[in-house]
């Protein structure tokens, strides 16, 4: 299953045809609030009344000119306009191929860094496919040296990724850890999802520990596996890392209820938003994260 669903994420019949179809927008209504950023923004005022942040990204990724990578600027400088008019705790998270990283690291720098200086909140740098990850780091550290307002996704499901964690610790990062969904090798990624779940507790355990001794910087546990969720707060206890020192981020539309009782809970929770039209490859490699996923979405068909 796992595998179908990041063969339809690369699939460019599908993604042109699929998103027409009415069963498949109601499928997907359930994990967006909307194709626009007013949607968006709409849904992130109200999250904010329950007590939790917001963090905002733009579905798309590779891009096929510079003036694309200039529009998705302007869309995010916007979008933090008016976030900041509306008093919002609300995030960014990039692609930086959606900043022009294909037309030369500097390019994608550049507009990173425009949009550090534009916001006193973090940036996040979504991680990409494995292809990615070292120029990725090297964007990050760069722009780090003049703003340190970055957040940088990394991915549990890559061996490489523990090497890195340690190799970025001396700069104090913020760092979203999730389990990843793209298409790789298993010489690149661990194949089965134990193996997986396991190397994402140890980066956890890391990540905690780095703020217990004195570590600014925030570390975001970004998962919906109820266990793992469990896992980690024993972990916090049992190190003595208070509440206010991580954070859980969480998909909108998907275990609302663990969203709710988290923040309840005294946890900081902060809800991940994705808006715009090229949702399709998004959306798969979000079901192929846990494939579980497809039958909750099957019963809101069914609902709908």
């Amino acid at each position: 299953m796992r595998k179908a669903l990041l063969w339809a994420s690369t699939n460019p019949f599908l993604a042109e045809r699929l998103p027409r179809m009415g069963f498949v927008k109601r499928a997907t209504s359930r994990f967006m609030p909307g194709e626009s950023w007013e949607e968006a923004l709409t849904e992130a005022g109200e999250l904010a009344t329950k007590g939790m942040g917001t963090l905002v990204t733009l579905l798309g990724e590779n891009l096929n000119s510079i003036d694309q990578a200039d529009v998705v600027l302007d869309e995010y400088l916007g979008a933090l306009q008016d976030a900041s008019e509306a008093g919002l705790d609300l995030e960014i998270s990039v692609k930086l191929t959606q900043l022009g990283l294909d037309f030369g690291p500097e390019v994608a720098q550049e507009r990173l860094r425009r949009l550090a200086e534009s916001t006193p909140f973090l940036v996040w740098i979504d991680m990409e496919s494995s292809d990615y990850v070292d120029v990725t780091l090297e964007v990050f550290r760069n722009v780090m040296l003049t703003n340190t307002n970055l957040g940088l996704c990394l991915q549990s499901y890559l061996r490489r990724t523990e090497n890195d964690l340690e190799s970025l610790l001396p700069l104090d990062p913020s760092i979203r850890l999730v389990k990843g969904a793209y298409r790789e090798p298993k010489e690149v990624a661990y194949p089965l999802k134990r193996q997986v779940d396991e190397h994402y507790l140890q980066l956890s355990r890391i990540l905690l520990k780095a703020r217990l001794n004195g570590g600014m910087a925030r570390p975001v546990i970004a998962t919906h596996d109820t266990r793992m969720i469990e896992s980690v707060n024993r972990m916090a206890v049992e190190l003595g890392v208070g509440k206010d020192d991580y954070e859980f981020a969480m998909l909108y539309g998907i275990e609302r209820r663990e969203q709710h009782r988290l923040a309840n809970s005294g946890h900081v929770v902060r809800v991940l938003i994705s808006y715009g039209s090229s949702w399709f490859p998004w959306y798969m490699r979000r079901l192929a994260e846990r494939p579980a996923n497809v039958w909750f979405v099957a019963k809101q068909l069914f609902r709908s």
